[in-house]
């Protein structure tokens, strides 16, 4: 059986390509191609073994390497202009375009499903609001196009694989199409448990404005008696910074190493962002942290509620400086919690794929 792997594209390693390099090694016999493939040699080896992706015509267009993104109108295009004739198994990993892969009538076509595309149906409003009137009219009725091939192209898909409850829902809505949860994988073997705890809190993510970083650092400044150390880099680490707040440690980027070691000591790990899974939280959780969560999105599918972590329900300061205080009058046990974390071990998230795929091809 000939068989491809579709991944929107390769530019760095992140969540998505964590899913990728599990698929890689499920069918190591795969092709594998992409809209576009500028992965470095470090991250081509961790993601794709060493090998290169076949490509679209995106990957030549001028400056493509620094702004392919700005080439988005011409995605759909590009993506089914790859040629899938010759494979009887296309499994996509798709958070944008790689479920539109055109295939045989023949042929199974498998979507792992990250999200349907967020800035063309959840996030519409949030992706143009600061836009001028001008431009956002512009960007509104590109992604209003994307938006009616993104619907068009889940009818390519034969089933789909959602990554968590929310992204199944959203799947339903969007799409009109059922489909199974398979959970991310996290590495629960390097993220170790450690029971002994010191006074700090964690987050750590990219430091972009819908992480919420920022939010959770306003919030702490308001309560200097508790330390919060800030992990990763990002475009409002100088906002963060500009607080002023002695209570408040920002590490810029860190190695998995150091992140571990943050989170095997770390009080709780603070997460204040709508996540579509929200892989951090776990890793924590495997090292016996607990978490303190805005209590919407993928979060529900890991978090329990006073066993490996507590919820907060709006992304306010003061929702925040609550739930702090509410975790502080309980006390939670890092084994169990470490354990939990094993429900979405790499182990358990191969199997799972594995016979997913044994039992609808």
């Amino acid at each position: 059986m000939k068989t491809a792997i579709v991944h929107d594209w390769l530019v760095t390693d992140a969540g998505a390509e964590k899913v990728l390099a599990q698929m890689v090694k499920i069918l190591p016999d795969a092709d594998i191609f992409s809209l576009v493939d500028f992965l470095d040699d470090e991250d081509r080896e961790r993601i794709l073994g060493g090998r290169e992706a076949g490509v679209t015509f995106i990957q030549h267009l001028p400056f493509a390497e620094k702004r392919f993104r700005n080439y988005l109108p011409l995605f759909p295009l590009a993506i089914s202009s790859l040629d899938m004739s010759d494979y009887d198994l296309i499994l996509s990993s798709s958070w944008a375009f790689a479920k539109g892969v055109k295939k045989r009538e023949d042929a199974t076509h498998l979507c792992y499903c990250h999200t349907p595309i967020r800035y063309a149906w959840d996030l519409f409003d949030e992706y143009t609001a600061d836009l001028s009137q001008p431009k956002r009219a512009i960007v509104r009725s590109i992604l209003r196009h994307i938006r009616s091939l993104d619907r068009e192209n889940s009818k390519m898909v034969d089933r789909f694989i959602a990554n968590s409850s929310t992204v199944a829902d959203r799947i339903l809505r969007h799409y009109g199409r059922e489909s199974d949860v398979i959970h991310p994988p996290v590495d629960t073997d390097f993220f170790t448990l450690h029971e002994e705890k010191e006074d700090f809190y964690l987050t750590a993510s990219r430091l972009v404005p819908y992480k919420k970083s920022l939010l959770i650092a306003e919030a702490f400044a308001d309560m200097p008696d508790r330390r919060l150390v800030i992990a990763g880099g990002g475009e409002e680490y100088e906002k963060i910074a500009s607080l002023g707040a002695p209570n408040i440690t920002l590490t810029g980027h860190i190695s998995a190493i150091e992140l571990r070691n943050l989170m095997q000591r770390a009080r709780a790990f603070v997460f204040a962002s709508f996540e579509d899974f929200g892989i951090a939280p776990v890793e924590a959780m495997s090292t016996g942290t607990p978490v303190i969560a805005y209590g919407e999105g993928g979060i529900l599918d890991s978090v329990t509620e006073g066993v490996s972590g507590i919820f907060f329900h709006r992304q306010s300061r003061e929702d925040i400086a609550d739930a702090i205080g509410r975790f502080e009058r309980l006390s939670f046990d890092p084994a169990r919690i470490s354990r939990l974390a094993t429900r979405f071990s790499t182990e358990n998230f191969t199997k799972r794929l594995s016979e997913y795929i044994d039992n609808h091809v």
